[in-house]
């Protein structure tokens, strides 16, 4: 994901796209998101690194960028985010640690 920018932004697009398409399901899942970001026990950022593993186990590009991309704007770090890789490393094993890679290289050019 050495083109992370341009990456995030199509896949911005293509969500925009579908928002569109489906208005009623993304506004929906809009407030999910929101309210699942919602800073409670865990802080905003912590939550979207949460979410950024989670993506990284499941092997999801777009996702990790979304979610790389809010836990930039909520102020994580590049170490919380190498130690929520670390989990989700845990949790996905050989093919985590090869997205887990592929989203320090894209928080890293998200900079």
């Amino acid at each position: 994901m050495s083109d992370a920018k341009s990456a995030l932004a199509a896949a911005k697009t293509r969500l925009g796209g579908f928002a569109k398409g489906a208005p009623t399901l993304m506004q929906s899942f809009g407030g999910i998101s929101r309210a699942a970001t919602t800073p409670g026990q865990f802080s905003a950022a912590q939550k979207e690194l949460v979410a950024v593993a989670i993506a990284v186990a499941k092997g999801c590009e777009d996702c990790i960028l979304y979610h790389l991309d809010g836990a930039r704007r909520h102020g994580a770090d590049e170490a919380a985010l190498i130690e929520a890789l670390e989990i989700a490393v845990e949790m996905g094993g050989g093919p985590a640690v090869m997205y887990g890679a592929k989203a320090l290289d894209a928080w890293r050019n998200l900079a």
